[in-house]
C-alpha cells in the first residue's frame, strides 16, 4: 500500500509540472518559437524549411541513417523519444507529429494545452507539394516552403517525360512484403518510367507477394529493402537462392532506402536513381 501510494504522489507531481510548463506555452498568431518534431517525415520537412533556431528537438529516427535522408543535418538537433515527458520539459510552443504514430503522446499534449499539428502521410508525389506548403504555413515561414514545393514540382516534372519501354520492377521486402501502385514507392516507380509487378497482379495497396510468383513474373528489376544489422526470420527470404539468383541475373538492382520512405524532396532522389537503373536496362536491351 505504502508503495502504491508513493506511486501515485510521484504521478500527481509530475503532472502538476507538466501541466505548469503548458501553461507556458502562448499562441498569439506569431510564428512558433520552440517546435519539436516527433515524426521521421515532419522532422524532414521541418528541418527543410524552419528558421534557424526554431527547431529545438526533432526525433531519434532522424539520425538513422537507415531512416532518414537527413542525417548531417539531423546531428545539429538534439534529438527526443517521442515520449509525453521528454516533450514537456522541452517547453515547446508547438508539436508536429504523423497521423498514425505516437497517438498516446499526442493526446497528452493536446490535453495540457500543448498545440499539436499533425500531418498525413504521403501515398503519391504529387502530395508532396502540398506538405511542404503546410509546413511552411505552420512554422511562419510560407515563403521557404512554396519555394521548397515549386523546385519539388519543377524537377518532378523532369522526371515525366515520355519513354518508349517500361521494364518491370519488382519491389520485394522483408516478409516478401511488397508495393503497389498507389504507394510512394509505387509512384516512385511510375515517375522513373517502371512498371510495377505488383500492380500488375492487381496488387495496389501493401501486400505479399509469394516468392514463386515473383520468380514466375521475372522482373526486368529487383528493388529490395536494405536489411537491419543482425538476424531476422523475417529477413531470410531476401537471401533465398531464388532471390540471389535473381540479384545475378537481371540487368539491374537497387536497394531502397531512406529516400523511399518519406513525402520530402528526397523521393526525387530515388527517382533519379531508378531513371539510371532503366537507361542501364534499356542499354543492355539494345546490344
Amino acid at each position: 500500500m505504502r508503495w502504491r501510494a508513493a506511486r501515485v504522489l510521484r504521478a500527481a507531481v509530475a503532472y502538476a509540472v507538466l501541466t505548469g510548463l503548458a501553461g507556458m506555452a502562448t499562441a498569439n498568431g506569431a510564428p512558433p518559437k520552440r517546435v519539436v518534431s516527433i515524426n521521421l517525415c515532419t522532422d524532414q520537412l521541418a528541418m527543410l524549411i524552419a528558421q534557424d533556431g526554431q527547431l529545438v528537438s526533432i526525433s531519434d529516427l532522424a539520425s538513422d541513417p537507415r531512416s532518414s535522408a537527413m542525417v548531417n543535418e539531423a546531428a545539429n538537433y538534439p534529438v527526443n523519444h517521442g515520449l509525453a515527458e521528454e516533450i514537456y520539459l522541452l517547453r515547446p510552443d508547438l508539436v508536429l507529429a504523423g497521423r498514425y504514430a505516437r497517438g498516446a503522446t499526442v493526446s497528452m499534449l493536446r490535453r495540457l494545452g500543448i498545440p499539436v499539428v499533425v500531418f498525413d502521410g504521403v501515398t503519391q508525389l504529387d502530395e508532396i507539394p502540398a506538405r511542404l506548403r503546410q509546413m511552411g504555413d505552420v512554422l511562419g515561414q510560407p515563403a521557404k516552403g512554396k519555394a521548397q514545393a515549386a523546385g519539388f514540382e519543377r524537377r518532378l516534372a523532369g522526371f515525366r517525360a515520355e519513354v518508349e519501354r517500361h521494364p518491370r520492377a519488382a519491389l520485394y521486402a522483408a516478409n516478401s512484403y511488397t508495393l503497389g501502385d498507389q504507394t510512394l514507392a509505387g509512384h516512385i516507380l511510375l515517375a522513373a518510367g517502371f512498371g510495377n509487378v505488383a500492380a500488375d497482379l492487381g496488387l495496389h495497396g501493401g501486400g505479399t507477394l509469394p516468392l514463386e510468383v515473383l520468380a514466375m513474373q521475372a522482373p526486368d528489376a529487383l528493388v529490395t529493402s536494405q536489411p537491419f544489422p543482425g538476424a531476422s526470420r523475417s529477413e531470410e527470404v531476401l537471401h533465398h537462392p531464388i532471390i540471389e539468383q535473381m540479384r545475378r541475373s537481371v540487368p539491374g538492382t537497387a536497394l531502397s532506402g531512406s529516400d523511399w520512405i518519406c513525402g520530402t524532396p528526397f523521393v526525387l532522389d530515388a527517382v533519379a536513381d531508378m531513371v539510371t537503373l532503366r537507361e542501364q536496362i534499356e542499354k543492355v536491351g539494345e546490344e
